[in-house]
């Protein structure tokens, strides 16, 4: 069935679809694995892209990319809140946007347009335009169906946030608490509202929705979404990283020489710690960090990305860190991730719980230390914790013994062998999905149908 349809798609004039990833390496790494395996299917890809976090060309070599201006002066894309950059730019890009996909259609047809879902502008231009739209969403199934139900919980005047403290838990959505709502701590409720109800309203127009998941770890979340947005078709393609052809995306240099040092380390000894391209820490808790990695007496490798630090593009590591860690402790800029995760010297990943590193750490079957930073990332580390039990959960901030209690309780503790054992099965679980036959197989095959039937 897959031959004949890669024939198919040869034999007639190549699909031609367009592709816009928000600008945020969360966002771009699922969008271009997408674009890698729809490549390799027979399609030809045009990536449109905003000025700010643009991806390198060179690494795609078979595609086509077209910048366009998003009005965001240097630096606003990290010092802006998420919600309001996601506003900002659904402002400011919607015309570029339109321009230059008007003059692409000039030169020849574009079959289908696959945007990010917080570009909910792209619902105005598609329908401008009369083309066929289909979304990805790149965080988890858990997250959507919080959103959704938290949203419906206010208008039934059954929750009230402002009422609970941070551990209150939320009865009717369990296992989460107050602290755990996405957008709890924001500056600006309205705006989060708005994008969240543009967002919402713009996937039930498209025809189909694509989200970087598995019906093995999140089928409850899933058949609600499906439920939620009939009759969009929704494929659930996860994990894009293991199902696409590999293809670097990241923006920041990777450190290639940590895997020579990983492989001097013995299997399942070292912990990953890597806090994601957006997390920023004041000097207090940068000092906890090391403290606490030092006193757990396990070997550790520690991205330390520049800006880490509020307000510093450098860190300054506290005296006598370095001196009592030399020996099982590297620092890095920044890493290949996927490469380090799947190294059998890993055997425990400090995370932030980004969608992106958490499919990444339970595919490879290493155990989480849950630290969330913002936005989804506080649900998706509940979930990881309590409901797939696949990681533990930092609570009470950066203090430097809770972390290195946590740090040899994930790494050679009974708990973390449990907590192994578990994610070792959701790996193979995972494996399985995108197996011919598996779920997400088969919705690949369902979306490369929907595409060709435009």
């Amino acid at each position: 069935m897959e031959a004949s349809r890669d024939i198919q798609i040869q034999a007639t004039k190549v699909p031609h679809l367009v592709i816009l990833p928000f600008p945020f390496q969360g966002h771009i790494n699922p969008m271009l694995q997408l674009a890698t395996l729809l490549h390799s299917k027979g399609f030809s890809i045009t990536v449109i892209h905003t000025h700010s976090n643009s991806p390198n060309p060179s690494n795609f070599p078979n595609f086509n990319f077209e910048p366009i201006p998003d009005g965001l002066s240097d630096g606003q894309l990290w010092t802006e809140d998420p919600i309001t950059l996601a506003f900002i730019l659904n402002e400011s890009c919607q015309a570029p946007f339109l321009d230059r996909l008007s003059r692409l259609l000039s030169d020849g047809p574009v079959t289908c347009i696959i945007t990010d879902e917080l570009f909910y502008f792209t619902e105005a231009v598609a329908d401008q335009l009369k083309l066929p739209r289909i979304l990805l969403g790149t965080s988890s199934a858990t997250c959507a169906t919080t959103m959704a139900s938290l949203k419906l919980l206010q208008q039934n005047g059954l929750l009230s946030i402002t009422d609970g403290q941070p551990n209150t838990p939320i009865p009717e959505i369990p296992p989460l608490r107050i602290k755990d709502i996405p957008g709890i701590g924001t500056t600006d409720p309205d705006t989060f509202e708005q994008v969240g109800a543009n967002v919402h309203n713009a996937m039930r127009s498209a025809l189909g929705y694509i989200m970087n998941t598995f019906d093995g770890l999140e089928s409850t979340a899933l058949v609600k979404i499906r439920q939620d947005i009939h009759p969009v078709s929704l494929f659930a393609m996860g994990p894009l990283y293991k199902f696409s052809p590999r293809s670097s995306n990241s923006l920041l240099t990777q450190d290639y020489s940590c895997m020579a040092w990983l492989d001097k380390q013995a299997p399942q000894t070292v912990i990953y710690v890597s806090f994601g391209s957006l997390a920023s820490f004041d000097k207090r808790d940068l000092v906890e960090i090391a403290w606490g990695l030092a006193n757990s007496d396990q070997p550790f490798l520690w991205v330390v990305r520049p800006g880490s630090i509020h307000s510093h593009d450098w860190v300054e590591l506290p005296e006598g860190f370095e001196e009592k860690t030399q020996k099982r402790g590297r620092i890095i800029k920044w890493a290949p991730q996927q490469e380090v995760l799947a190294h059998p010297s890993v055997g425990g990943f400090w995370t932030h719980n980004g969608w992106n590193s958490t499919l990444e750490s339970m595919c490879e079957g290493v155990p989480m230390l849950c630290c969330p930073y913002l936005w989804d990332q506080m649900v998706i580390a509940r979930y990881a914790s309590h409901v797939w039990r696949v990681g533990m959960q930092l609570e009470n901030g950066f203090d430097r013994i809770e972390i290195e209690w946590a740090v040899r309780r994930l790494m050679v503790e009974i708990e973390g062998k449990e907590i192994r054992e578990r994610v070792s099965a959701l790996k193979e679980n995972a494996m399985r999905c995108i197996a011919k036959g598996g779920s997400s197989y088969e919705s690949l095959e369902g979306l490369v149908d929907l595409i060709m039937s435009f």
